[in-house]
């Protein structure tokens, strides 16, 4: 199936792992040399225009362009995992050192 960017732009982007609307394809990512899609940037699903926020879909993610909408597929995280404690020579004081994720 083919898709124009005027058509692409106007389809929903749900996710799969939890039914969430993301928002509306916005821009399409590509590599120009490599004529590869790097994938698609989308904007909020609710809220005020100034509240939305752009998110980067990676291609990867993406699981099927239909006619109305896109599906896409987020990697899971692993529960109970945290990323690993800043190292004390940066002077970072935002993170924690007990293990505990915020």
């Amino acid at each position: 199936m083919e898709h124009s960017y005027n058509r692409l732009k106007k389809l929903q982007v749900i996710c799969i792992n939890d039914g969430k609307n993301l928002g509306r394809v916005c821009d399409v990512l590509f590599l120009y040399p490599e004529n590869k899609i790097k994938g698609f940037s989308v904007t909020g699903g609710r809220g005020f225009r100034i509240a939305r926020e752009e998110q980067f879909v990676p291609w990867g993610q993406i699981i099927k362009i239909g006619r109305d909408v896109v599906l896409i597929k987020r990697e899971e995280k692993p529960k109970g995992s945290c990323p690993p404690p800043c190292p004390p020579l940066f002077g970072r004081t935002d993170c924690r050192d007990d293990g505990e994720c915020e």
